[in-house]
Formats: structure tokens, sequence, C-alpha cells
């Protein structure tokens, strides 16, 4: 990959930036020059989307959707499609898979795609040593054969979300032979996929520029050029949008939002997406006490932080499941009742004047107003007798500390569910042999261990919604929000939200 030093860029300034890596040429719209240029939030730690803590990381699959494709494609709408796999399902009694793969299909170097690259993929995915996070889902089938376009498979364990999570977190498929032949490092320095972009440049923490794959099986995308340039910081996107270096960026403060999308060549969208705003809880001191953890959830006022900082952008919810999930009970609720949050915090020895002391870490620029969220949420714990340190980190120290079991008493955390089903959400939030779970005690995981098997789908739901009633109640994680994700780009674009919130440049085009 041809590529521009990391000091070069930061030297040329923003505008120039894009003048640098586009060879020269002058900066021109977006609709004109081909290029779509995203101000994008996160960085990319790693080019592989199956493994490490960067494959569970609902923003940067705008990233890897854009090179690589899925087993099974998802639409804007989390509809599920065709993708590298046209059809499939389980036979009648659930003991086998069986897929259908897509023909004509071509890897970026020229390659031909085959079965036998999804069935490497999947039997890698499954392996503990490859360090897959959700290897516990791909392990649940095994013993994969090829005959012709069709794979069949035996069922280990069956798993009810195994065929959704192929359009979801680590379900891409890579190619056998060259990454055999490369190595994790080779593939690190020159990745390849099937997908609708190539990787062409990338300098780490600055920027990545994608080509378009001219034999991409779903046409040609509208941009010949795409540059995701790394800008974590929120004031700095703001900067990026409106100064034009810019043509699309996400998750600004909806202050910011509301102006910007008035502004005269700008247009922007605010939809509800997948994600939740939580905060897990650990189940370590003070947390242990019930008392405690109910105070926590009962004190904080939802409607008034959505109100005051999120300008009215979002909905409260007492629970893990947005209104789009399957497991979505409206009736399970956890009042705002500050009175009773003191009531709790007196019978277990806590006062305003005499009050439980906590650490509680964030994120502060990764979701619009989130540092500022908990700042409030610390002044309203104060005033019912919990005082509240706040420590700031980046989300890849989060997914460090999660997976250790390391996160402390509280922490704030962004939880994406594109594929609704609550084993993706309450499960693997909640259920202690989950990595991506903090609060880990034996009568969760008594409630939840049944439902990851349970083939009856109205039983197995039914149970969902018993057990996240249980833990609302037990107040084993705080809740917060479900987002509306602010989006402003160029009126010379067109955006099609993406209720994933993945920001895909194929969900973009000219106007």
């Amino acid at each position: 990959m041809n590529k521009l030093t990391r000091r070069e860029a930061l030297s040329l300034g923003a505008a120039a930036f894009i003048t640098g890596i586009l060879a020269g040429r002058t900066p021109v719209e977006a609709a004109e020059a081909g290029t779509l240029t995203i101000a994008f939030n996160v960085n990319l730690p790693s080019f592989d989307p199956t493994t490490g803590p960067s494959a569970v990381n609902p923003t940067i699959q705008a990233i890897y959707r854009s090179v690589f494709d899925q087993y099974i494609g998802q639409g804007p709408d989390l509809k599920f499609q065709p993708g590298l796999l046209t059809a499939w399902g389980w036979n009648d009694d659930k003991t086998k898979v069986w897929m259908d793969v897509r023909e004509g299909v071509t890897w970026h170097d020229g390659s031909k795609f085959t079965p036998d690259d999804v069935v490497w993929s999947l039997e890698r995915a499954a392996k503990q040593d490859t360090g897959n996070p959700i290897q516990f889902i791909w392990s649940t089938a095994n013993n994969y054969k090829v005959e012709g376009n069709r794979i069949t498979g035996d069922v280990v364990r069956f798993e009810p979300t195994y065929f959704k999570w192929m359009a979801f977190l680590t379900g891409y498929v890579l190619p056998k032979d060259y990454y055999t032949k490369v190595g994790a490092q080779g593939f690190e320095k020159k990745p390849i996929g099937t997908g609708p972009y190539m990787v062409d440049a990338y300098e780490g923490n600055s920027y990545l520029r994608l080509k378009a794959n001219p034999n991409y099986f779903g046409g040609k995308p509208a941009f010949d050029t795409v540059i995701f340039k790394f800008v974590p910081d929120t004031t700095s996107r703001v900067a990026e949008i409106e100064s034009g270096s810019s043509d699309v960026t996400l998750e600004i403060p909806y202050e910011d939002f509301d102006r910007l999308k008035k502004k005269s060549g700008l247009a922007g969208v605010a939809t509800p997406i997948s994600d939740i705003g939580m905060i897990f809880i650990s189940n370590v001191d003070p947390m242990l006490d019930k008392n405690v953890r109910l105070a926590a959830n009962m004190a904080i006022d939802k409607e008034a932080i959505i109100k005051r900082l999120l300008r009215g952008y979002g909905k409260p919810l007492s629970t893990l499941e947005a209104p789009e999930y399957e497991a979505y009970d409206a009736s399970v609720k956890t009042p705002y009742d500050p009175e009773q949050a003191k009531k709790l915090l007196a019978a277990s020895g806590y006062s305003p004047e005499k009050p439980v002391k906590l650490t509680i870490k964030t994120t502060r620029g990764f979701k619009p107003k989130d540092y500022e969220m908990i700042q409030a949420i610390v002044g309203m714990w104060r005033k019912v007798g919990i005082e509240a340190e706040i420590e700031v980190y980046e989300i890849a120290k989060h997914y460090e500390l999660r997976a250790a079991h390391q996160l402390g008493p509280a922490a704030f955390y962004n939880w994406g569910n594109a594929i609704g089903d609550p084993t993706t959400s309450t499960g693997f939030a909640m259920f202690g042999p989950s990595p991506h779970s903090a609060w880990k005690t034996k009568d969760v995981d008594d409630m939840l261990g049944p439902l990851w098997v349970e083939k009856d789908e109205t039983k197995r739901i039914a149970g969902w919604k018993a057990a996240i009633k249980y833990i609302a109640e037990q107040g084993y994680v705080i809740p917060l929000l479900q987002y509306a994700q602010p989006i402003v780009y160029k009126s010379s674009l067109k955006v099609t939200p993406n209720v994933s919130g993945a920001l895909q440049p194929t969900l973009v085009s000219k106007a």
C-alpha cells in the first residue's frame, strides 16, 4: 500500500491533507471528484474483522463491511439478505446446518472465491487459539462438507442465533489461500476481501484510503475513492464538516448537529439506532449491595438527561432491550425515584453526609455527550448518597478491561445489537461465561444458561423476558437510553441511515 507518513499527514492541514493523499489534486466536492471523505469517530486497530477487541466494536463494522463481505448481508433496516451465502438454514430436527454459496465472486487479488473459503473461515473462527471473541458461537457447528456450492455441517450445540451472527460481529469470510500464505502479519500489511472497496493506503491513527472494487458482485460503488479520516475528538469532527475538509461525519454533539444541518451546503439526519447507552456494573464492592445498585438506578433522571444534554434525541430505557429487539418488554420499568434511592442507601448505612464511594469509567467523545452524561449522573448520585469519581478511558481500553473482568464498580458503554436478539444484548452483557459481561453471578447464569439452547422460539423469548425482568429488579445493570445517531453531510450527497449505526460508504451516494 502507498503510505503517507503520520508526520507528513499532521503537517498538512485538514484540506491540504486530502490534497496530499489525492496525489496533488485540488480539493473539490465529493460528488464532483468521485471521492468521499468521512471524518470517523474511532481508529482502526486491526484489519482482521474476526479477532481481537476491534472485532466486537459495532462502529468499526462500517469499515470492515467496506472491505469484506459477510456470510449473510443486512440492509440498513436490519433485515437479513443474501451475502456470500444466498440461502441457509437448519434441517427439520435442527441437528444439521446447510448453506448455499454465491457463485462468480472474486477476491481483491483476482483469485476465485469458493465454498472452501467459507468452511475455512468458519472453522478458524471456531478455534479458541485464533482469538475470535465470539468463538463460542462459531464452535456450535462443525464437520462441514462441500458438495458443489452447498455446505452442510453438524450441529454440536443448537445455537438459535448461529445464522444471525453471520450478519453481525466477526461474521466475515476471509481468503483461505491468501491468509494461509501470508499469515496474520502479512494480512495486516495487505488485507484483501471480496467487498465493495479495496484497501489502497493506511496510516494508523490517521487515515484509511479505499478504492472501488470494479469487480464487486453487488455492482461498482458510487465513489471511486473513500477516505476514512480517524478523528476521535468531537470538536475536530465538527470542524472537519464545517470547514468542508470532510464530506460526512457522525456522532457529534446534538447542538452542533442542529446548527450544522441548517447551514447552507449541509444536511443532517438523526434516527433511532440499535445502540444502547448503559452503565455496566461489576460484582465487586460496593455493588455487591443490592440497595446500592437499585439506588444507583433510581437516582438517574433519564428524561432530563435526554432533554437537556441530548436535545431530545434518544429514548429512555429500563432494560438492555430497545423497542426494535425481539424481547423488548415495555412493562419493565425502573422508576426515577431519588427519595426511594435515599431510603435504600440509608438502609445500608449511607447518606449524602456519609456517601458510598465508587469509581465510574467513561469514554469522552465516543458518543455525543457521553462524558457530560456521566457528569450529570454523578451529580444525581451525589444528591442521594453516592460519591463517584470519574475515570476517562478510550474505547479500546474498555474492551481490554472488560475482557479481563477489571471494569470496576461502574463503567459507561455503548452496546450495539444490530440483530435484535436478546442473547446478543442481555445475554452477552449479563451471562457470566461471556467474555463481554461485567456482572458474573450464579443466579443470573442459572436463568440464562438454558435459554442459549432452547429450540422452541416462543418459549425462548418468554424465558428471556422473565430473565430481563429479574435483572432489572436486582439492579444488575443500569440501562440509560436508546440513541439517535446524528450524521451531518454535504447537501450534494444523499445518506441512508443505518439502524445498526454503521456509516457504510455504500449507503452514501450523490444527491
